[in-house]
């Protein structure tokens, strides 16, 4: 996807410094400095993270300036960098979790972050805490009451341009933009304003696989530094910035929040991943006594959103042996049947799923009545409450395809039918240990935390463009 994005951009010849060598430290000072930002963090009262492209490369996403990220490659005339996984199957990694941890646990209190890869938000980071300054390819926006809408497919478009659809809102129904910021864009101004209120506020900024070279995000961190605040760089490369940090930690960024979140006793929680498809079906009868009936498994995003992660859909009649089975390949997934003199039929739909799920097949058993049932009080759906109860017995059980209702409506009235929308466990991952081999007494030397000069905070506060 990275790929991608970067096709897309404007033009832009000066993309920054590209292509520097990558430093690491030697095992025993980065044991001592994982020690010491440990403390920083048990110190903080405000701890807020800057994210960059460093910590998704573990998840199998090209950086941009690396030895051989994009733009670098690009520099020298190379081809790029191939990626095995789609975009839209990539998980978020140690780093990604250890900070929702951190979240949950009150010690993190917000994100700010230059990636458009949307593992934040997968994670479980809520939207309230974490600025996403360059925008997200998986989530698009409406153009007029700002309802946000975060999607299982990536975006098409770049630009804040029209994407194709509408606001589901009844009242609203305006064109959806995606939220990806081109260059020389101004940046968002909503996810600006928290950015900048969060790192002014900031006591401690904890800047994670960044090269600090895109303005004026880049500039945010120095904004606590004015302020009284500390600064800690954990990158392979050096930046603009690093004079002006109270850390510098020179090592993978997994490998060194592992250790950290050993230190602060806090243990990394899985991902797990849920996917959502909606299941509608309608139907008439014919003057033959017979029943005409459409089936359509499509994504619970709209009909003509895509279902990434399906390949084929294949359907059975457990109660109907002399009903021939269907194998539905394209999407969308749709079968027409007719039957004669049946009121009920059930349906079992297997689906099989695609690369970078962790589980082969799920499966549906329906019921789809073919008359006007009488009027019954049902009970709402707690759909945020119901989806955090599949999403921890997973993360305790680790086992994913369960499949778990979460909606049921009925068609509108000009149609006979109805639509289920199920939750389904597609994925969860469990973040193996990483050891940094020195040994276990150890004092911390005084040279690996200096003190940085702290500066008086301007007035002036100017809102720039996006450069690169």
């Amino acid at each position: 996807m990275s790929l991608r994005y970067a096709e897309k951009l404007s033009y832009k010849a000066d993309v920054g410094t590209v292509g520097m060598p990558e430093l690491f430290d030697s095992a025993l000072d980065l044991k001592c400095k994982i020690e010491a930002l440990s403390q920083l963090i048990k110190e903080s009262q405000h701890l807020v993270v800057f994210t960059g492209a460093g910590i998704s490369t573990s998840c199998g996403i090209p950086d941009f300036r690396g030895p051989k990220g994009i733009w670098t490659l690009q520099h020298e005339g190379k081809p790029m960098p191939k990626i095995e996984t789609p975009f839209h199957q990539a998980r978020p990694g140690l780093t990604h979790m250890a900070l929702v941890q951190l979240q949950r646990a009150g010690i993190l209190k917000f994100i700010i972050s230059q990636n458009i890869d949307g593992l934040h938000l997968r994670s479980g980071i809520p939207r309230s805490q974490l600025a996403e300054l360059h925008g997200n390819c998986f989530r698009e926006t409406c153009s007029s009451c700002g309802k946000e809408y975060f999607r299982d497919f990536e975006v098409e478009t770049l630009g804040c341009k029209p994407t194709g659809r509408r606001c589901s809102d009844p009242e609203c129904g305006a064109k959806l933009i995606d939220t990806i910021v081109d260059w020389e864009e101004a940046l968002p101004p909503a996810d600006l304003k928290l950015a900048e209120k969060h790192s002014k506020k900031a006591d401690l900024i904890l800047c994670l696989g960044t090269s600090l070279q895109i303005t004026p995000a880049c500039n945010l961190p120095l904004k606590a530094v004015r302020a009284g605040g500390k600064m800690v760089i954990v990158n392979l490369q050096a930046t603009p910035k690093d004079k002006k940090a109270e850390l510098l930690i020179r090592a993978r960024v997994d490998e060194v929040m592992w250790e950290v979140m050993n230190k602060l006793n806090q243990i990394i929680p899985p991902f797990v991943r849920i996917d959502r498809i909606r299941m509608s079906y309608y139907y008439y009868w014919t003057k033959k006594k017979s029943v005409k009936w459409l089936l359509r498994l499509g994504s619970s995003h709209g009909d003509r959103a895509p279902l990434p992660f399906i390949t084929s859909v294949e359907v059975n009649y457990p109660n109907r042996p002399d009903l021939k089975q269907k194998l539905l390949k394209k999407q969308p997934f749709v079968l027409r049947r007719e039957t004669m003199h049946v009121k009920e039929l059930d349906v079992s739909l297997t689906l099989h799923f695609g690369e970078g799920c962790m589980c082969v097949t799920a499966n549906i058993l329906q019921s789809l009545h073919f008359e006007v049932p009488p009027e019954q009080k049902t009970e709402k759906i707690d759909m945020e409450c119901v989806l955090e109860t599949v999403r921890s017995r997973a993360a305790t059980e680790k086992q994913c395809g369960e499949m778990t209702v979460i909606d049921v409506r009925s068609l509108p009235d000009t149609l006979q039918g109805s639509a289920v929308e199920f939750a389904i466990v597609t994925s969860v991952v469990a973040y193996t240990p990483i050891f940094v081999q020195v040994p276990d007494e150890i004092e911390i030397p005084k040279e690996i935390i200096r003190k940085a000069p702290i500066k008086k905070a301007s007035n002036r506060a100017r809102k720039r463009p996006r450069r690169f």
